[in-house]
Formats: structure tokens, C-alpha cells, sequence
């Protein structure tokens, strides 16, 4: 029996192979990387998550490598971890333009994790908050997590991070529809990117403009920022930010509610996944949901109570 130390030693060792085979044990769900996680969950908590969102083409694979770099040249340790959007068949992940953040393969500080969304709105895989755990407990001290940013599905992002990064581009095109999707309501920090290309100065404007409009509780105002990813302008004011947001949050005590959120909306969607996983097992065609559904569509059940019945039967000792 592997204790938990010894998996601790195999993480923060000199064994490379040893995080991405437990991350992938993780993110399938195995019996073994779940036991490992139960005994290492006590010493997470000490990481900064940093989740980066927004519309597709905002440039925050590119940004994120610039990010990188920057807080590789403060000293500290980083890890990344890409939701991205899934195929409904294969459930794979597409990296895109990840393969930017690949010419640090030979830095053994830098750990670049892509995932699939899996069907999840917003993005992020149950599997997501169980690798991040695994990241914080391995001594990276910064995960940023990227995810996309399309439409409402987009603040997921908040359920998970400490911090919360919206990428945004000149045009405000997609500005207008994160207005409209509560998408900025949920950010800490606001970054327009590609400030190289017209239009940069009124789009910040006209963020800043509308987050002025925003009620905040913690009467905390939100910074935009303007940054070029490929030249690198910037980008040091960014990280410069995400600490100032990091220290706020631990002198306000807002960090202990977030991460409190947190562990509420991981512990929903954990249920969730149970209750999908326990539902797929049931054999098709003569499962109680089955029945259930078909029983709604004659309109002799309606879905409410057709849930109500099935969350019973799962909760009833030896459920589906």
C-alpha cells in the first residue's frame, strides 16, 4: 500500500512522469488516483487559481503564454489547465493554439494540462477541480485555468477560481454579448487584448463604463487593462494585478467565501456526474428513466415529477 508520503515525494520529486500519469488516473476517475487524492486532499489550499475566460479569438491561449513566461522570470512555479471544448463522441480535447506554451516542455516549473469539457456547460469537467487539487498539492503556487467564454455558460468559471481574468478584444462585439451574459459580473480583473489594433482605447472605455454601472458588494473596483500577447505590453501589469487581487482577497477574508462557493459548486457537480454516471449504467430500454421518459412524452408524467421519482429511487438503498 503506496502511503500518502510517498506519493507526495513521487509529486514534488525528480520523477517528471509521475504528475501527468496521476493527473490522467485523476481526470478518468480511477479507484486509485481517487484513493491518492483523498489522502493528499488535506494539504491542499495553498494555491492561487487564477481562471482566464472569454469569447473565442480573444487571444488567451496567446496571452496565457505570455503570462507564463512572466511569472517563470518572477521564480515561482506554474500550472495550466485548458478546458476545452469536447467532441460528443470522442469527448477529446482540442489544443488549438495550446501547442505555444509547449516550448517550455523542458521546465520542470511549468506543468500545461489540456482538458475535455465533456459536455459540461461553461466548459469545466467535473475532472477539472479534482487535477486542480492535485496541481495545489504538488507545490505549484499559480494554476491558471482557461476555459472558453461563450455566452452565459461562461461564469462557471467563477465557481472555481480564486481570481477571475476576462479577456476581451477591440470591437467590443463580443464585449457587448459578455455585457448582456453577466459575463463581466463575475470578473476581478478585464483585459483587452490585441491592444495593438484600433479601437483598443474605446473598448476599455466603454468596459469601464459599464462596470462603473455594476453593483459591487465588496465596493472593490474592477482594473481593465490593455495588453499586446505576442509583443508582451502589458502583460507585467497583468500579473502584477492577479497578486493585488490574490493579497485582497486574503486581507478582506474574502478568499475563505470564495473558496467556500467553491467547494459547494464541486460538490454539486460531483453529484451530478454521480447521478449521469449512475443513469448511463442502467440498461437502455428497460431502465426506470427510460420509463419515465416515456411516460412524458404520453404526458401521463410531468418532467418535475418524473425527477422527483428517479432522485428517489437513486436514493433509496442499492439505487441505479
Amino acid at each position: 500500500m503506496v502511503t500518502s508520503d510517498e506519493i507526495l515525494a513521487r509529486l514534488r520529486g525528480s520523477d517528471r512522469r509521475a504528475l501527468p500519469r496521476l493527473a490522467t488516473l485523476v481526470e478518468n476517475d480511477e479507484p486509485r488516483a481517487v484513493a491518492a487524492l483523498d489522502a493528499l486532499y488535506p494539504l491542499t489550499g495553498a494555491a492561487h487559481r487564477v481562471g482566464v475566460t472569454g469569447p473565442p479569438g480573444a487571444g488567451k491561449s496567446t496571452l496565457l503564454a505570455t503570462l507564463v513566461a512572466q511569472i517563470r522570470e518572477s521564480g515561482r512555479k506554474v500550472a495550466v489547465i485548458a478546458v476545452d471544448p469536447s467532441s460528443p463522441i470522442s469527448g477529446g480535447a482540442v489544443l488549438g493554439d495550446r501547442i505555444r506554451m509547449m516550448d517550455r516542455h523542458a521546465d520542470d516549473d511549468v506543468f500545461v494540462r489540456s482538458m475535455a469539457s465533456r459536455g459540461r456547460q461553461g466548459g469545466l469537467a467535473w475532472a477539472t477541480a479534482a487535477v486542480a487539487h492535485l496541481l495545489d498539492v504538488a507545490g505549484f503556487p499559480l494554476i491558471l485555468i482557461e476555459t472558453i467564454g461563450t455566452g452565459q455558460d461562461g461564469t462557471d468559471i467563477a465557481a472555481l477560481a480564486d481570481t477571475v481574468v476576462i479577456v476581451e478584444t477591440p470591437g467590443l462585439g463580443d464585449g457587448v454579448q459578455a455585457i448582456k451574459s453577466g459575463l463581466l459580473e463575475v470578473g476581478d480583473i478585464v483585459v483587452v487584448n490585441k491592444a495593438d489594433q484600433p479601437g483598443a482605447d474605446e473598448a476599455a472605455r466603454v468596459l469601464r463604463s459599464t462596470l462603473a454601472l455594476i453593483p459591487d458588494p465588496n465596493a472593490r473596483q474592477v482594473p481593465v487593462l490593455k495588453t499586446n500577447a505576442v509583443s508582451g505590453d502589458g502583460v507585467d501589469a497583468l500579473l502584477t494585478a492577479i497578486d493585488r487581487h490574490h493579497a485582497w482577497l486574503q486581507d478582506s477574508g474574502e478568499l475563505m467565501a470564495r473558496r467556500q462557493r467553491a467547494m459547494r459548486a464541486e460538490v454539486l457537480a460531483g453529484l451530478r456526474a454521480e447521478l449521469d454516471r449512475r443513469v448511463a449504467l442502467a440498461p437502455e430500454g428497460v431502465s426506470e428513466l427510460s420509463d419515465l421518459i416515456d411516460r412524458v412524452a404520453r404526458r401521463e408524467l410531468t418532467p418535475r415529477r418524473a425527477i422527483a421519482n428517479l432522485a428517489a429511487r437513486l436514493a433509496a438503498p442499492g439505487g441505479a
